[in-house]
């Protein structure tokens, strides 16, 4: 079954740059561990929440604002996408992702059919 993993994270958070390199370390290991595993589909970081546009249709109007869709402490920095064999695998998946550490990883699996 397919998961969608969204990692969320405090952005107003800044890392140490030991730290931050620390986190990239382990997020490139988390990904090339899936991918040899022939779990991960696809995935990426995606950019600050200050460049995200918001797109609505009411009543006909189209309503376009910046920034997120939620004002929340935590969002949405990045995804992922994996093939598991059932929700404990996909659980593990999650629970070993560097984002875990510092936020939260939303698993939501996809409709089939």
């Amino acid at each position: 079954m397919k998961y969608l993993l969204m990692v969320c994270v405090d952005e107003s958070v800044q890392p140490s740059p030991e730290a931050a390199e620390a986190e990239v370390k382990a997020a490139t290991a988390w990904v090339q561990d899936l991918q040899a595993r022939g779990v991960r589909v696809i995935g990426d970081r995606l950019r600050p929440t200050s460049e995200a546009t918001t797109v609505r249709v009411r009543d006909g109007e189209l309503l376009v604002s910046d920034g997120p869709f939620a004002e929340t402490k935590e969002q949405l920095a990045g995804f992922d996408v994996i093939d598991c064999a059932s929700l404990e695998e996909a659980v593990q998946v999650a629970s070993a992702h560097p984002g875990a550490q510092i936020g939260t990883v939303e698993l939501r699996p996809f409709w089939h059919g």
